[in-house]
């Protein structure tokens, strides 16, 4: 898996321009976002928040919220208050499927040297990220399990593990660890047959499941805390994690490439503010910041030209080509065809 709110002050504020920045500034404007917590949105407020705001001469306020299924509610009751939120690829693939995202304007928005495929019509991508397998040096040293095979061999791995407590970025380790191979996983998933094969290998692994996390704070959490042996979860957050001073390493081997994305909620308070925002978060010179403080990769990719992210540091991010080329990029058609029967299967096999 964020929130900044700019509100305006006055209709007329609204028109002013700093045009000798290059830049539209609503003096005195007012935007809030929502986004994630912990690591993830310390990263974000010192990368794009802070830095937006004084570059366009507003405020950015930050507030917390729970997913897409919240700005659903509050879209459904008229009441919305946020004028930009942080979600996954999935969500906004669902936000905009439900019309609860408002289209986003590509004329404002830049996205000719984006990664492929991290935008969508009410969507832009602000980051890459990887759902790894991750292990306690303490445990295993640092040659753990090096892939969703090695993380479901008990044998091989004793230990407790965690994994995530919902279907999202599960069913695909699963099936890899069944022997499935990388570039036929989403085409056996695609068939109620192939989606219970996942979750038969998921059964399989129950006994030695002692968490299943809800969030990545938590998973990161578990891993300081030494709560569990390995876990499933986000490369950036156990980065923070182990420069908290836990013993955690991962892998990127069938590691799952995603991207978390900003959008606008139908009924945002600031929506014309809210899109210039986003427009100036998704400049090079603002997203080479965030690598600086958490190891997602940009997706703009003229980021890796302004400078600011050194060749060590591109090669521990999960776009540079060296990692991805040994992951499995997530398929957000598949999603938007199974998520809601594959999700509830998840929970029924959750609580068996």
């Amino acid at each position: 898996m964020k929130k900044h709110v700019f509100r305006a002050l006055s209709a007329g504020i609204l028109g002013v321009i700093l045009g000798a920045a290059g830049q539209s500034a609503i003096a005195g404007g007012e935007v809030t976002v929502a986004s994630w917590g912990g690591s993830y949105q310390d990263a974000q407020s010192k990368a794009l928040f802070k830095p937006v705001a004084e570059a366009m001469g507003i405020t950015v306020r930050e507030e917390t919220y729970k997913g897409i299924g919240q700005v659903r509610t509050k879209v459904a009751a008229g009441a919305v208050p946020w004028d930009i939120i942080d979600t996954g690829s999935g969500g906004g693939a669902r936000g905009c499927a439900e019309g609860i995202l408002i289209d986003l304007d590509y004329d404002m928005i830049d996205v000719s040297n984006f990664v492929t495929d991290t935008y969508l019509s009410c969507c832009v991508g602000t980051i890459v990220f990887a759902t790894v397998p991750a292990w306690n040096t303490e445990t295993y040293g640092e040659n753990g399990p090096q892939s969703w095979a090695d993380f479901w061999d008990v044998e091989k791995f004793p230990g407790t593990r965690s994994v995530r407590g919902k279907m999202h970025g599960m069913l695909e380790p699963a099936l890899m660890a069944d022997g499935v191979p990388r570039d036929k996983v989403y085409e056996v998933l695609d068939s109620e047959e192939g989606i219970n094969r996942a979750l038969d290998k998921i059964r399989e692994l129950k006994p030695h499941i002692a968490v299943w996390w809800g969030s990545g704070a938590q998973h990161a959490q578990l891993m300081k805390d030494g709560e569990v042996d390995m876990t499933t979860g986000w490369n950036g957050r156990f980065d923070v994690a182990k420069a908290d001073g836990a013993k955690v390493a991962y892998s990127y081997n069938g590691a799952l490439q995603d991207y978390d994305c900003f959008a606008i909620p139908k009924g945002a308070p600031n929506a014309e503010l809210a899109m210039k925002v986003i427009a100036e978060m998704s400049k090079a010179e603002h997203q080479a910041n965030i690598p600086q403080y958490i190891t997602y990769g940009p997706t703009n990719s003229d980021a890796y030209k302004t400078g600011k992210i050194d060749e060590a540091l591109s090669k521990n991010l999960p776009s540079h080509p060296d990692n991805a080329k040994n992951m499995l990029p997530v398929n957000q058609e598949w999603y938007a065809k199974w998520e809601k029967k594959a999700s509830e299967w998840y929970q029924d096999m959750m609580t068996e």
